[in-house]
C-alpha cells in the first residue's frame, strides 16, 4: 500500500507500517499545500492519506478522490499519541476503499 503522512504527523510514523510504501508531505516538496491540491497531487501517487486534521472531513470531499483517509484522532499529532493507533491503522489498510474516510481514536484501539 502506498500510503502519505501529512505534514502534521511525525515522519516516524512510518517506521509503524512495514511492509508498505511511506512517505511525507515534507519528502514529496509538498509543504504548506492546502488540503484539497494536497489530496489531488496525492490521490495520483498514493492509495491512503494519513493526517491528524480532524477537520479535513467537514472541509474536503474525500468520496470524490480516490484516496482513503484515515484521521488520527489521538490526544494529539505528537508521536507518543499516535505511535498506539498504528495499530489500528495496519488492520484497516488492507480492506480500505477509495473514497472512505475512517477516524482513529484511543477510543477504538483495542
Amino acid at each position: 500500500m502506498r500510503v502519505l503522512l501529512d505534514e502534521c504527523l511525525n515522519w516516524r510514523l512510518a517506521r509503524e507500517m512495514p511492509g508498505h510504501s511511506v512517505s511525507s508531505v515534507q519528502r514529496m516538496g509538498w509543504s504548506g499545500i492546502k488540503n484539497g491540491q494536497l489530496l489531488a497531487l496525492a490521490e495520483n501517487q498514493f492509495d491512503v492519506f494519513i493526517t491528524g486534521d480532524r477537520n479535513l472531513s467537514f472541509q474536503q470531499n474525500v468520496g470524490r478522490t480516490r484516496l482513503s483517509v484515515i484521521v488520527l484522532a489521538g490526544m494529539s499529532t505528537k508521536l507518543k499519541d499516535t505511535v498506539p493507533l498504528m495499530e489500528r491503522v495496519l488492520t484497516l489498510l488492507p480492506n480500505l476503499q477509495h473514497g472512505s474516510l475512517h477516524t482513529i481514536s484511543p477510543k477504538n484501539v483495542p
